[in-house]
């Protein structure tokens, strides 16, 4: 999802030399692999989008893969990188990196200050030494590196699959499902009163190249919409627009995850970002790409 929307990004804006790597042509955790590709490639600048990600349950099924998965596609492609001599290399990072009882909104200097979400703690430990690694890699070898803090992505090439679905996505497979075979009621997970925060895929790629012009330091720095809104809010909204008029039921004895995960976004602000597409638009852009999946012309 993240780097086919950097790629149409980038090809927007008229650069032609844009190198990427599928899964089929590089394992980006084999360092051989990952080497072969940079000399033959010498690619100028790197954006690291690669990640192992999902929802709460695959976290909590898979924790040593998430771990694994993300700590060698880091550790490989920023080392290798370095050795490279690349101009620069964009690590993308995840609120997921704060606290789990964080000040909100959530400000860059609140990494580290307190104990991880436990449903997807590998994932967050493995997000928070890649961005670590990239800092201290500027700072033994002067390496040059941003490390942009995305809140919860949603668009085009996400995921629907129910065990790799974010909240986002697995809402719209949900409703547009129930509604479609008239069934008169939907059970989500939790409480419905954790609240996130969510940014359309096409503003973060936005945001990526506004940040590799315009942010110089390996300082962290967020990317949001700047407003976050509860779960129960959010399901009532994709209810809405998926023509669900039933009931909707909630398992309590399900986890909620992070109570909250609002961030601060005032410094890229401060630069003159600010993301275009509102969620109530990209909901309904969400809605539409999944029933057309489901019912292809």
């Amino acid at each position: 999802m993240v780097g086919s929307a950097i790629v149409r990004e980038l090809h927007q804006h008229d650069f032609t030399q844009v190198l990427t790597a599928s899964r089929a042509e590089v394992d980006l955790r084999n360092p051989d692999e990952v080497r072969t590709f940079f000399e033959e490639e010498k690619p100028e600048y790197v954006i690291l989008a690669a990640a192992r990600v999902g929802g709460i349950q695959a976290n909590r099924q898979y924790p040593g893969e998430f771990i694994y998965d993300n700590l060698a596609i880091q550790t490989t492609v920023i080392h290798q990188a370095h050795l490279s001599e690349v101009e620069k290399l964009l690590f993308l990072g995840s609120s997921c990196v704060y606290p789990r009882e964080c000040s909100q909104p959530m400000k860059e200097e609140y990494l580290l200050t307190g104990p991880l979400e436990p449903t997807n703690e590998a994932y967050s430990l493995a997000k928070i030494a890649g961005l670590r690694m990239a800092q201290y890699y500027h700072q033994q070898y002067g390496m040059s590196c941003v490390c942009p803090m995305p809140c919860n992505l949603y668009g085009p090439n996400d995921s629907f699959d129910p065990l790799h679905s974010h909240v986002l996505s697995a809402l719209v497979r949900k409703f547009c499902d129930a509604a479609d075979e008239n069934v008169d009621e939907v059970t989500l997970w939790g409480t419905g009163t954790a609240r996130r925060e969510f940014l359309h895929v096409d503003d973060l790629a936005r945001a990526v190249l506004f940040l590799m012009e315009k942010w110089h330091s390996p300082e962290i720095i967020n990317v949001g919409a700047g407003a976050d809104i509860s779960i129960a809010q959010l399901a009532k909204i994709v209810a809405t627009k998926a023509g669900f008029a039933g009931s909707i039921l909630w398992d309590a004895s399900m986890p909620d995850g992070m109570p909250r995960k609002c961030l601060d976004v005032s410094k890229i602000a401060a630069l003159g970002f600010q993301p275009q597409i509102s969620l109530e638009a990209g909901i309904s852009q969400v809605i539409e790409n999944y029933r057309n999946l489901k019912s292809p012309e």
